[in-house]
């Protein structure tokens, strides 16, 4: 498998164990959306060997600008399916278990227990978010997850830190008094911005599918979260070896 074409350059970067522990391992990760769909794609290139990709949304119109699902092609299709299709076309070794449910957050220990060697969160509702990351900690598996990226411009503020380092980002902030409440302490690694967003546009009182807010999203920074989070991910399962 690692003299496939697929590995070819990444073998001048990782060596032929750190490459078979990405073959190996199991992510899950929930949220295909703008920075989801970008570590999904991050994860399949490296070699990652099973993925179970969670997200009921479908891609719509207003996903264009910055979600690598979103297509003319693909308008009105789940997010998790057009997901897997894409990693299909990529990584023919790739396990890719795709479901377009909405996942409630007292379904999150179950799913954590299904056995993953990482969890990423890329979930947009803070209820969701807090409570799979609170159930991968409290179950010990690694879990990444995504801040805010709303309403900042700027590429060269993106950074990696522990949850409990974070500043200048209210969704980081939200989700530490949360989990602070229930027990969470370090250990969660998360990527934010040290950019303060800019004040609410005059459009953003335009109410989303489910009744939220729309922040407003700058085509690349999504997507740049994404693969600084993939790449903290990747790094660290190259990096441990499982018993």
């Amino acid at each position: 498998m690692l003299n496939d074409p697929l590995f070819e350059r990444s073998r001048l970067v990782f060596d032929d164990a750190q490459l078979a522990r990405l073959t190996r391992a199991r992510v899950l990760l929930v949220g295909v959306g703008g920075v989801g769909g970008f570590v999904a794609e991050a994860l399949a290139r490296a070699g990652v060997g099973r993925l179970v990709l969670v997200d009921h949304d479908r891609v719509s119109p207003s996903n264009l600008n910055r979600q690598i699902v979103a297509l003319h092609s693909t308008l009105g299709q789940p997010k998790v399916e057009v997901m897997a299709r894409r990693i299909a076309d990529i990584n023919r070794f790739a396990q890719v278990d795709a479901r377009a449910v909405f996942l409630a957050p007292e379904a999150m220990p179950a799913l954590v227990a299904e056995g993953f060697d990482v969890v990423v969160d890329a979930i947009d509702s803070l209820n969701c978010k807090a409570a799979l990351v609170e159930a991968a900690w409290k179950a010990g598996v690694p879990v990444f997850s995504s801040m805010g990226a709303g309403r900042r411009t700027d590429p060269t503020k993106a950074r990696i830190a522990d949850l409990m380092d974070t500043h200048g980002c209210g969704l980081a902030r939200q989700m530490r008094q949360r989990l602070r409440k229930r027990g969470v302490g370090r250990g969660v690694t998360v990527v934010f911005s040290e950019e303060l967003p800019a004040p609410p546009g005059p459009y953003e009182e335009i109410k989303g599918a489910r009744g939220r807010v729309v922040n407003g999203t700058a085509s690349y920074m999504p997507g740049l979260f994404g693969l600084v989070l993939a790449g903290a991910v990747i790094r660290y399962l190259a990096s441990v070896e499982k018993e």
